[in-house]
């Protein structure tokens, strides 16, 4: 079972002038709504997390939904035994998520777990269906804290372009 999460950090909080309903592309990805992210295996009691306060939990959300797709353009999909690698790397360090896709199972490491630690393993749909429903519920939070936000439409275009599943 996948269980993605995220905490908005006090240390860097929005700029209190922001302009939600007009922020551009670049702003809502990487200049807003900082925090730290989680992504877990509730089975296995593992999770891969940030502890940076830093991480624009927006954009992390947006480019994990492009990740799960990118890793799905194999047309032979989850019976395709060649490996599909993406990752998602965090601007202000050198620290990476590391997705490789193998049939349709898709494991997940992170650059700053020790080494031989093993990876997460999720099935592709349900993790496609999981990061969708993160982002979804993100953006719902962030609609709910920041008003002008819903009205925004750089947010129905990420809505409409990652639908739930």
């Amino acid at each position: 079972m996948i269980d993605l999460g995220y905490s908005l950090s006090r240390r860097f909080p929005d700029p209190p002038q922001t302009d939600y309903r007009s922020a551009d592309q670049h702003t809502l990805r990487h200049d807003l709504f900082c925090g730290d992210v989680y992504l877990a295996d509730t089975r296995a009691d593992r999770e891969l997390s940030t502890a940076w306060g830093w991480v624009p939990v927006l954009d992390f959300a947006w480019a994990l939904c492009d990740i799960v797709e990118r890793l799905d353009r194999d047309p032979r999909g989850s019976r395709s035994a060649t490996p599909v690698h993406a990752e998602l790397d965090f601007t202000e360090s050198t620290d990476r998520l590391l997705f490789e896709r193998r049939f349709g199972w898709v494991d997940i490491t992170a650059d700053w777990i020790p080494a031989g630690e093993p990876p997460l393993t999720f099935g592709h749909a349900a993790l496609r269906r999981e990061a969708r429903d993160f982002l979804h519920d993100l953006i719902a939070d962030l609609v709910d804290m920041h008003e002008g936000l819903g009205d925004n439409p750089v947010v129905w275009d990420l809505q409409s372009r990652f639908p739930r599943i």
